[in-house]
């Protein structure tokens, strides 16, 4: 899950963001409008996170640009402004959800979680295919019903793999809901990644097999479960 964190407090940002990878998000951060209107303007992303305090634009007219291009991305509003009529002009203007600063982590992340449990988001709570089951809210995976470990990274990968189970996903779409601006990504970067995961998951006898389409990018096929 590919998210947009916009918030201009550096350190409040690097800690949040810290907190967002750990939970199994790839975040790319920035600290003004300008750099995150660059950002939607090339990247497609799962959820934002939005400070309306920003340095050289409100929050409120990246919202309403994002709305007025009709992205329906879901968009979490993070900021100190506490009065009710900020609250009604944000929700107003697009807003999915609203958080008050200061907030505790778990809440943000459950609330992000919440966004995309959403008819129209994409996290179903548990991934299943052939033997495997992957739990999105706690990010367990089990294999044959025993727990796994996998870095997230690996978790990511599987999941963007079980979310299109049976069909082909293009090299091109993983790199970029797995790897954020930062990342510092090789040519053989996935490839790697996904030797590493097949790895483990047939040492853990997973009943399926992740193939690799050539030229175009990899299926996970489910097999059966045993």
């Amino acid at each position: 899950m590919r998210l947009l964190l916009i918030e201009d407090e550096e350190r409040l940002r690097e800690l949040v963001q810290q907190s967002l990878v750990r939970a199994g998000f790839t975040v790319d951060a920035t600290g003004t409008a300008e750099d995150a209107q660059a950002a939607l303007s090339t990247t497609q992303y799962d959820v934002i996170v939005l400070d309306l305090g920003l340095p050289d634009a409100d929050g409120i007219t990246v919202l309403q640009d994002l709305r007025q291009r009709r992205d329906a991305t879901p968009v979490l509003v993070l900021t100190a402004r506490d009065g009710v009529d900020d609250r009604v002009s944000g929700l107003n203007s697009g807003a999915d959800d609203y958080l008050l600063k200061p907030f505790a982590m778990p809440e943000l992340i459950a609330r992000l979680k919440a966004l995309l449990r959403r008819p129209a988001g994409i996290l179903g709570t548990v991934l299943e295919a052939g033997n495997i089951s992957f739990n999105t809210a706690d990010r367990s995976l089990t294999v044959g019903g025993k727990p796994v470990m996998l870095t997230p990274r690996e978790l990511a990968l599987l999941e963007n793999l079980l979310r299109r189970a049976g069909r082909v996903v293009p090299k091109t779409i993983l790199e970029e809901r797995i790897y954020g601006f930062d990342d510092e990504v090789t040519p053989n970067s996935l490839e790697v990644l996904l030797h590493r995961l097949r790895k483990k998951l047939a040492g853990c006898q997973f009943s399926g097999e992740i193939h690799t389409i050539r030229g175009v990018g990899y299926l996970l096929a489910e097999g059966t479960a045993s």
